[in-house]
């Protein structure tokens, strides 16, 4: 019985490093797709920051860079306050030198 507790520790630990590679790898891809479609369509300068001028839905960008809709949001949140996405599509982008950051 002890051995199958170490085992299940040691496996559920292997499982939290690898979420934890495996989001990295995720939220560069977000961010270098962001940057991507400014590049390509635009941005709008507002109060807050930089808008993009393209229409995104977490759906798209996730079926994008190749993750679920609900890793997507959560990367958002992380990303928070230097972009923001609100109803309708709507992302800004208020610090790209911390999206910078991220890349690295």
């Amino acid at each position: 019985m002890h051995l199958l507790v170490v085992f299940n520790q040691r496996l559920q630990d292997l499982h939290r490093r690898v979420h934890g590679l495996v989001s990295e790898r995720a939220i560069v891809r977000l961010v270098h797709y962001l940057k991507h479609v400014a590049a390509e369509q635009g941005t709008v300068a507002v109060a807050e920051g930089d808008e993009l001028r393209a229409r995104l839905t977490y759906y798209q960008m996730a079926r994008t860079i190749g993750i679920t809709y609900e890793e997507c949001v959560r990367l958002f949140k992380q990303l928070q306050p230097a972009v923001s996405y609100q109803r309708g599509g709507r992302i800004t982008v208020a610090d790209w030198e911390r999206l910078r950051e991220v890349e690295a």
